[in-house]
């Protein structure tokens, strides 16, 4: 293989490999969002 094809392949590579951990990374440490009370906290359409 010629060194530009191997410096191309590790570099996509790379460059994939960083933006997976990367958005892993960021889904792992959001912050839960809080949860309604009940389920009609849940509901926006008034009630009938």
């Amino acid at each position: 293989m010629k060194p530009e094809a191997l410096i191309t392949l590790l570099l996509a590579e790379g460059v994939v490999i960083f933006f997976t951990a990367y958005f892993f990374w960021k889904v792992l440490t959001i912050p839960p969002r809080p949860e309604p009370d009940s389920f009609s906290d849940n509901d926006n359409e008034p009630r009938s």
